[in-house]
């Protein structure tokens, strides 16, 4: 399966910020792939920005390099301008309100 360029270069980037974390903490590749029980292969896929590690994975180094709170952006609905432009060209355009019938008895 060929993936879009706009999702390699982003697989990219994370692994960079990932890598460049690690770094910044002064930990080793072994060390923060020990602590988030993964071998260090698969940390150098991820920080190398292969698209095909798991979200499992992201999230637990993420978890691990204390960053887990800036993975809650994503997809946030309250960032996605697009769908709440969807969403309010499907309301109604006037709303009318429900009479409820008098009770004369």
């Amino acid at each position: 399966m060929t993936l879009p360029l706009e999702v390699t270069t982003a697989a990219g980037q994370l692994g960079q910020n990932i890598r460049l974390a690690r770094i910044r903490r002064r930990m080793s590749q072994e060390e923060l792939a020990q602590a988030c029980g993964i071998t260090r292969k698969t940390l150098y896929t991820l920080e190398k920005g292969n698209p095909a590690s798991t979200l499992g994975t992201v999230f637990t180094v993420l978890w691990k390099l204390g960053l887990l709170s800036t993975a809650t952006a994503l997809a946030d609905p309250d960032a996605d301008e697009h769908g709440r432009i969807l969403e309010a060209a499907r309301r109604p355009k006037r709303v009318r309100q429900s009479t409820a019938p008098e009770n004369d008895f």
